[in-house]
């Protein structure tokens, strides 16, 4: 019973993923307006996403049915190399998005315009960083193995041997714990620029004498701070 529901929701949220990130890279790619360099980030995360999910959820469903993994031992490796990458190049884009949204926000005019080609080697450097990373279990340091209820495979977390548990301590100070401080730190000063500047906007209207400095398009209108 578990399998099969374990199965069920993989495929369902699978089918979702696959739509969704398609329409996204579709609609970015072929929108000429929408082609900017901070939206190339969007499209790299959304196209790595789609990718996670066409390689990762078929095998998943495949194995939720015999119970257990049933793709053999090669295959458990890519998959848990597959899944590995992909998380760490949707993290490091992630990153790359939130420094884009604090250059512009919290640096505003003083910040360096983020440039096409910058976007691009942003891009190029987080799928570099993450296949580095996750190739290193090939090479002896830690291992990619069955895990869980048996229908997955990823990194040897329950080895007790030091050399396996120095890759799992290194990596996660350089792909979850590193990004996490800087995301954090980013966002709070994101949202202190973003309180400071409606409160400045608020005053100056109540010396104007009036509701708000805004028009009725500007209230439509999506901006940075919005976006964030």
């Amino acid at each position: 019973l578990w399998y099969g529901l374990l199965g069920f929701t993989i495929t369902i949220l699978g089918i979702f993923s696959l739509a969704g990130n398609f329409v996204v890279v579709w609609v970015f790619m072929n929108t000429k307006s929408l082609r900017s360099p901070a939206n190339t980030l969007v499209v790299n995360l959304a196209f790595n996403d789609f990718l996670m999910m066409l390689v990762m959820f078929p095998p998943m469903v495949i194995s939720c049915y015999w119970g257990t993994w049933a793709l053999g031992a090669t295959f458990c490796e890519i998959y848990g190399f597959w899944g590995n990458m992909c998380g760490c190049v949707s993290i490091y884009t992630m990153v790359w998005i939130t420094l884009d949204r604090y250059n512009v926000i919290v640096k505003g005019m003083n910040g360096t315009p983020l440039t096409p080609k910058g976007a691009y080697l942003r891009n190029l450097i987080s799928w570099v960083f993450s296949i580095t990373w996750c190739s290193l279990p090939f090479f002896g340091w830690n291992r990619y193995v069955p895990e869980g209820n048996m229908t997955a495979c990823g990194t040897d977390y329950l080895t007790d041997d030091q050399f396996s548990k120095s890759y799992l301590c290194v990596y996660t100070t350089w792909v979850f714990f590193g990004p996490f401080v800087i995301i954090v730190f980013s966002y709070f000063y994101i949202v202190q620029a973003v309180v400071a500047h409606e409160r400045g906007m608020r005053e100056q209207a109540k010396k104007m004498g009036v509701k708000s400095l805004r028009s009725e398009e500007a209230k439509q209108t999506s901006n940075e701070c919005r976006l964030a």
